[in-house]
């Protein structure tokens, strides 16, 4: 440098000493002489008792491992996010720390000069990197948020972002379950359909230390609708009549829509015949007419009934039927007080053993076995008590046949020798009997105008119809 100068104040007396030159070196002279001065000014001692460490230092932010900071996204990849601090280094983000969701890219979450918040994990990992994460600073924020709004009892929304075993999880500034169970008013078989949808919920469950967060988005909308399904259960009064579409099937009965709430049918009251389980009878989406059948305001509950909107079997028997009458049955079951015989679509009649034959009979197999048709005699119909008793007894000795049997058993259908000369019949079945044998005697013996046995109220009482 010294060298330099030198040269400089030489070239600098020769143009003193001939001022009228015009080579341009002595111009450039000038140029550098200037610049020379300004530099000098610059770097002109400024820092006062400070050294430049010790100046470099103050230029930079002070942080722990732990702590949230702040800075501007510098550059993006496909596995990790540099972010400028103010720190000696930049910051690095790796993909994972970058979202609650999984298996994002990094491009979709950030963008260059993008200003965000990230908390340090490490100051110097072992490759001597300042190791940042967005998703956990966001984690942050959100659990003092969520934990006041739990305090309110607030409501939190946010997207669904997955599908998991058992529900949703909602992105509400960390991972939220939304168990299936809880998505709507009803269960919903297939939750698919809500990915990307934003749902309000309400929070169930806060537990910072399991990093658990159950939400409910069911008590949202029940909360939202309280009101209309007040005025709904008082506008409905037992005794109704509504359509309804079934919502879900359980084990003791069936859920069924009605237009605002569900109410539910159960299993005994689905059906006038027996039912071993529910979906027998009705199936999810079926649509249906049911009665309700009471309406409790407290517990917000309605009980329906699918069997009362429909014709009562037992009715219709009696309306059908009269004491006296003959009809044909088969054998279902044999007990040790006598046996029951189908005589209907779900209708089954008691035949005491008093009344299965003339001669005294110690067990019902000596004169019937399962599964066996034939004819019987109608000898009480308990309507209110649901009990048939039957005679097979009392129907060889004759008597009317009922309606249904009357075209093909009616007087009509026998000669005067007693002889069958009615249509000739297919296969024998419980309501299209035999016309040969033992059946076709018993009907022919049969004569309207036959007296009524009445069977004994001890033998009804003993063994009542199932």
């Amino acid at each position: 440098m010294s060298d330099e100068v030198t040269s400089t104040e030489a070239i600098a007396e020769a143009i003193e000493e001939n001022p009228e030159a015009t080579d341009p070196t002595v111009e450039a002279v000038e140029a550098v002489e200037e610049d020379f001065e300004e530099l000098t000014q610059i770097t002109f001692n400024d820092l006062g008792d400070l050294s430049f460490d010790d100046a470099v230092d103050r230029t930079m932010v002070n942080f722990d491992d732990g702590d949230l900071v702040r800075g501007t996204v510098v550059k993006i990849d496909n596995d990790e996010v540099l972010l400028d601090i103010g720190y000696k280094s930049e910051g690095v983000i790796p993909s994972k720390e970058l979202s609650i969701r999984n298996d994002v890219d990094p491009h979709e979450v950030v963008s260059l000069g993008e200003e965000i918040e990230a908390l340090v994990l490490a100051k110097e990992d072992k490759d001597g990197r300042l190791v940042l994460s967005k998703k956990r600073a966001q984690y942050e924020r959100a659990w003092g948020s969520i934990e006041s709004i739990k305090e309110a009892d607030g409501i939190v929304e946010g997207p669904v972002i997955e599908v998991v075993k058992g529900g949703l999880i909602i992105d509400i500034g960390l991972r939220g379950f939304l168990p299936a169970s809880l998505v709507d008013l009803r269960r919903v078989r297939d939750l698919a359909p809500y990915v990307g949808k934003t749902l309000e919920c309400k929070i169930i469950e806060l537990d910072k230390n399991r990093n658990n967060v159950v939400l409910s988005r069911r008590a949202f909308l029940e909360e939202t609708q309280r009101d209309q399904r007040d005025r709904f259960l008082t506008d409905l009064k037992p005794g109704e009549i509504r359509p309804g579409v079934v919502s879900s099937v359980v084990n003791f009965g069936a859920f069924v829509d009605l237009g605002g709430m569900d109410g539910l049918v159960h299993v005994s009251e689905l059906s006038w015949k027996h039912v071993d389980h529910p979906s027998s009878v009705v199936q999810v989406g079926d649509e249906v007419t049911v009665q309700v059948l009471d309406v409790d305001l407290s517990r917000e509950r309605i009980s329906l009934s699918l069997k009362a909107t429909q014709a009562d079997p037992w009715q219709e028997f009696a309306d059908g039927h009269a004491v006296g009458e003959l009809v044909y049955g088969r054998v279902t079951k044999l007990v040790p007080f006598g046996s029951f015989v189908q005589v209907a679509e779900g209708i089954e009649g008691l035949v005491h053993i008093s009344e299965m034959a003339q001669q005294h009979v110690e067990a019902p197999e000596q004169v019937v076995t399962p599964g066996e048709e034939l004819w019987v005699k109608i000898i009480d119909v308990d309507l209110e008590r649901r009990r048939i008793s039957l005679s097979i007894k009392q129907a060889a000795e004759g008597g009317t046949v009922s309606a249904e049997y009357q075209d093909l058993y009616g007087e009509h259908a026998f000669d005067e020798h007693g002889n069958y000369i009615g249509p000739e019949l297919d296969e024998p079945t419980a309501g299209d009997p035999d016309v040969t044998g033992d059946a076709a005697n018993d009907v022919a013996s049969a004569t309207d105008g036959q007296a009524v046995v009445e069977a004994t109220e001890t033998a009804a009482e003993e063994a009542p119809t199932e």
